[in-house]
C-alpha cells in the first residue's frame, strides 16, 4: 500500500529535496532549520521531508534498528503478496481435492 506522500510529490521532487538538504544542511544553524526552511521553499511539510531524509540515509548507510531499505521495502511487499496468492491457491486445491476423494458428492456443491 502507498502512502500520501507517495502520491502527493513526485520522486524527482523528493530526490531534489534531500539534494538541496545535503548540500546546505551546513549553511544553516542546524539540521532542523534547514529542513524547514527547504521544506517550505519545496511545499511540503518539515515532517515529510524529514522522513524522505531518514528514508534516505537507512537506504545509503543501513540501520542497526532493522529498519529496511526502500529496496527492502519493496521486496518484501512483493513476496508477501505472492505468499497470498499461494497460500489461496493451496486452498483451492485443498478443497478442490476434498471433493475428488470425497464419498458424499453432494458437499462439493452437485445436487
Amino acid at each position: 500500500m502507498k502512502s500520501n506522500t507517495a502520491d502527493r510529490y513526485p520522486s524527482e521532487l523528493r530526490e531534489l529535496a534531500i539534494k538541496v538538504f545535503l548540500d546546505n544542511r551546513d549553511n544553516y544553524d542546524s539540521e532542523s532549520s534547514a529542513i524547514r526552511v527547504i521544506a517550505s521553499n519545496i511545499g511540503c511539510h518539515s515532517n515529510t521531508l524529514r522522513a524522505w531524509i531518514r528514508q534516505y540515509d537507512r537506504d545509503i548507510n543501513g540501520d542497526a534498528n532493522t529498519k529496511f531499505t526502500t529496496s527492502e521495502r519493496l521486496r518484501l511487499q512483493e513476496l508477501e503478496r505472492e505468499n497470498r496468492n499461494l497460500r489461496r491457491s493451496n486452498d483451492i486445491l485443498r478443497q478442490a481435492l476434498s471433493c475428488i476423494f470425497q464419498e458424499e458428492p453432494n458437499k462439493c456443491g452437485e445436487k
